[in-house]
Formats: C-alpha cells, sequence, structure tokens
C-alpha cells in the first residue's frame, strides 16, 4: 500500500506532467475553456480561497456576517466597477460561482418577482412559459428544463411537459433564426421570459428584433442573454442592453480572461416597472443560491477585470479574425465547416465542421486529442442525438491569447485536416509547432508579472524562509 508521501509525490508528478502537455505541448481549441494569466491564477490561490464574506441587504444597507473581510468586501465593490464599466451597465451581481448558477439565480430571481403581486393566501406560481433556444439546435443546456430552468417553469397539463417554446430557425441555416415565424410565435405565445445565448453559437441572437416587438405590450417580457460563451467578445460581437436585454448572464472563463465563475449584469431603470427583479435576482444569489462564494477566485475576477478593460478592443479582433481565418482554412483544406460563408462561417469566436464523412465526431475528437489538438465533439442540427456527433467544435480564444495569428491557424488547419481526412500522425509535429506559443498576451508582460506573482505568492504561505527555499527550487529546475 503507498504512503501518503508517496501518493502525494505521485500526484504532483502526474499534475506536472498533465501541466505540460496541455500549457507547452497541445493546442487548446475547447470553445468554453481558457487558461488565465499568471496573476489571475496568483489572486485564486491567495488568502481568501479559504475565507467567508456572506452578505446581504438588509434595511437598505449591507450587512456582512464574517469579520475580516474588509478587503474581499472592497475587492468584490471594485470588480462590480470594474465589470459594470465593461458592460455599460447599472447592476452586477458577482457571488454566483458558474455561469449555469448565474442562470438559475436569474429564473429563481424572476420566480419571486412574478408572484410579488399575488393577493395574500394564495399559491406562488412558476413561469407560464419560457422561450429560448432549442437543445440540439446549439441550445445551452443551463437554459433548459433539463437544466437550470427545471422547477421554474409550469407543465402543460395536457403533456406533462414544460411549457417552453423554441427560437423558430431558417429552413436554409439552422444557425440562425426564422425572423418572421418568429415575430409570429411571440404575438401567439406570449412568453414571460425569454433566453438568448447558445453553447454551439456562430451567429448573432435576434434581441433587437424581439425587443422592437415586446415593447409596446401591455406587460411585456423580460429580455435575458446567456452570454456565457461570447461574455469575452461583448460589444464586438453583440452589444446586448444596447439592442433591449434586461439581464445578461455568463461564465467568467470561456472568452474572458477570467477564473471559473458566473456573473449576472443589470441594465433595469430605478424608475422602471422591472426594477424590483433586481432585487429579488440579489436575493435569489444569496441566500438564494449560495453561501461561500468563493473569494479566490472573485480576487482572480477582479484581476481579469482589469485585463479584460486594458486589451478588450485589441483581443476581440483578433479572436474573431482567428476564428474566420481558421473556418476559411479548414474549408480549403477539404474540412467542411458549418454555417454562411458569406460571413466567413462565423461571428464568434467559434467554428464548426462537420466531420461525419470521416469518422463520428467522438472519434475524429479523439483522434486530434491523441496528435495534441484538442477540441470537443458536437451534434449538429441534423444528428438525432449527442453520442451520434456529426461535428467537432472548435475555439480560438485561448491560442489567440498565447499569440496566434491567422497564418498561425492556417497551418494548423492544414495539420487538423491531415489528421481528420488522412489520419496522419501529426502529433510530434504540433507539438514543435506549439513551442511558438507559450507566452500569454493581452496581460502584463511577464518581465513585470513575475516579480509581482512572486511577492504574492510568497506572502501567502507563513513558513519563514519559504520564499529563499522556493526560489532555489526554482533555480535548480530552470
Amino acid at each position: 500500500m503507498p504512503s501518503f508521501s508517496d501518493k502525494t509525490e505521485a500526484l504532483c508528478r502526474r499534475v506536472e506532467g498533465n501541466n505540460t502537455w496541455r500549457q507547452k505541448q497541445c493546442f487548446n481549441l475547447i470553445p468554453s475553456e481558457s487558461s488565465p494569466s499568471l496573476l489571475v491564477r496568483m489572486c485564486e490561490i491567495s488568502d481568501p480561497a479559504g475565507r467567508y464574506a456572506e452578505h446581504r441587504s438588509m434595511k437598505g444597507e449591507e450587512v456582512y456576517f464574517y469579520q475580516g473581510i474588509d478587503f474581499i468586501r472592497d475587492v468584490e465593490i471594485e470588480a462590480q466597477r470594474e465589470l459594470a464599466a465593461y458592460f455599460g451597465c447599472t447592476d452586477l451581481e458577482l457571488r454566483p460561482v458558474s455561469g449555469q448558477m448565474a442562470n438559475e439565480v436569474v429564473f429563481k430571481g424572476v420566480v419571486k418577482y412574478i408572484n410579488r403581486s399575488k393577493p395574500a393566501g394564495t399559491a406562488s406560481r412558476r413561469m407560464r412559459l419560457v422561450m429560448n433556444n432549442d437543445l440540439g439546435l446549439g441550445g445551452h443546456l443551463s437554459a433548459q428544463p433539463m437544466g437550470a430552468l427545471y422547477n421554474w417553469i409550469e407543465e402543460d397539463p395536457a403533456t406533462g411537459k414544460e411549457n417552453v417554446v423554441n427560437f423558430p430557425v431558417r429552413k436554409d441555416n439552422p444557425y440562425e433564426a426564422d425572423l418572421e415565424a418568429l415575430a409570429a410565435l411571440l404575438e401567439t405565445h406570449k412568453p414571460e421570459l425569454i433566453v438568448f445565448g447558445k453553447s454551439m453559437f456562430i451567429t448573432r441572437e435576434p434581441v433587437r428584433f424581439v425587443a422592437d416587438i415586446v415593447r409596446s405590450w401591455p406587460v411585456r417580457p423580460i429580455l435575458m442573454f446567456d452570454m456565457a460563451h461570447v461574455l469575452g467578445l461583448y460589444g464586438a460581437f453583440q452589444e446586448p442592453f444596447a439592442e433591449g436585454a434586461d439581464i445578461v448572464t455568463g461564465s467568467t472563463h470561456k472568452t474572458f480572461f477570467g477564473p471559473q465563475r458566473g456573473v449576472v449584469a443589470g441594465a433595469i431603470a430605478k424608475g422602471s416597472p422591472l426594477r424590483p427583479l433586481w432585487i429579488d435576482i440579489r436575493s435569489r444569489a444569496f441566500p438564494g443560491s449560495t453561501s461561500n462564494h468563493h473569494l479566490g477566485t472573485l480576487l482572480g475576477l477582479l484581476m481579469a477585470s482589469y485585463e479584460m478593460n486594458a486589451f478588450k478592443a485589441d483581443y476581440q479582433a483578433a479572436v474573431r479574425r482567428n476564428a474566420k481565418s481558421l473556418a476559411k482554412s479548414l474549408a480549403a483544406h477539404g474540412v467542411p465547416v458549418e454555417g454562411d460563408p458569406a460571413k466567413d462561417y462565423t461571428e464568434t469566436h467559434q467554428v464548426l465542421a462537420r466531420v461525419k464523412a470521416f469518422g463520428p465526431g467522438m472519434d475524429i475528437a479523439r483522434r486530434l486529442e491523441d496528435n495534441n489538438i484538442v477540441v470537443n465533439y458536437q451534434a449538429l442540427p441534423d444528428d438525432a442525438t449527442f453520442l451520434d456527433s456529426s461535428g467537432i467544435r472548435i475555439g480560438v480564444q485561448e491560442m489567440t491569447r498565447f499569440g496566434m495569428t491567422e497564418p498561425d491557424f492556417d497551418r494548423l488547419a492544414g495539420y487538423m485536416a491531415d489528421c481528420i481526412i488522412r489520419n496522419r500522425p501529426v502529433k510530434d509535429e504540433v507539438a514543435a509547432f506549439r513551442r511558438g506559443f507559450l507566452e500569454m498576451r493581452y496581460c502584463l508582460p511577464m518581465e513585470q508579472a513575475l516579480p509581482l506573482a512572486a511577492r504574492v505568492f510568497a506572502s501567502a504561505v507563513p513558513e519563514p524562509g519559504f520564499a529563499a527555499r522556493f526560489a532555489e527550487n526554482l533555480a535548480g529546475l530552470a
């Protein structure tokens, strides 16, 4: 039986091996992932990672239930300011620790809001009807009845199914909404909540179109945009608040630069009849869905927000250029690409390739992984199930941050085509190519970041002499 020391050393060596592979040898192309910067990581493991700072609004002031929280309280307030500037909005709720939790917080808040005026003594009700994107057409699980919407929507007594109606899509392009059919569905069903956003996401959502239709309704629906995948492209891809959305949710770790957690942003004016909704959302964040809200990653989110606000324009433009370049290059190399060629196949960070002619999507994704190219298999709109996926889903955001440009993605597309179409082993060539992209961009340069990171790391360990011994070990590794 291995000893505690043996198991510890073995695990650390496995962690080291995985770090080396993911950070130095392979191309990470999963659309829902990204490596945080060195300083964001240092924030994540700093002292707040083990602390609590529960708080809620009571009688007009914010009340905290733990001591020693002055630092992290100020961090949360500052992060709200940074993100309010990023979104151009008024309200931020940062306590959800994932995008799915952020959505659930909103759904709970909406249910609380619609029951505010119910007569005393009557039972609360759920949302009568919600409009969202079909799961099979790219809709995100967190906005589905089987996901975060579970228990917050009424059922049809005749069928036992939840009252959800999906955005209709064009027959000639299932990635775009059919606007004429959408207008008719809105008038027929009068949803109480409309949820925009997808996980298979290459085109714009019809936010302004819907907002213009429902604006004149006596009681209009709440418009929510789940930007989990495109949060880091806010403004360059779409600007939902300017288009009429009330609420934006998202994950802070896909195209955004942050650690893994969630955010709810609001643009509901103080005098609006909808204003109480924001109060209900905050109450569902705490005590509704969170206790400790992962203060280490909250601190990391502030650092990531500095980075995003500093480099937003250049980063967003590079991501969208690179995605279009990769899509066109894959098509030129013989890999069929989904989407509209007139728009270079994509308007986001994602590229969707149809690989069924060369093998099941699951098998192709594994083949690419074995050759140091990490993507995920994806069910396309005409697939029966996710397990019978015809496609792969690719994201350029992480490798853009490591310095890849359009010619680099063209070269990578060649390796991918060789692997997908011809099953040619390219593992060693890919690993050698990756060695040219090891320095992260759109953050503080390493020569400035490293001394700061070293000081933060040393301060987090109280043991006397730690900093010097750690430096010696690093010197030995170098």
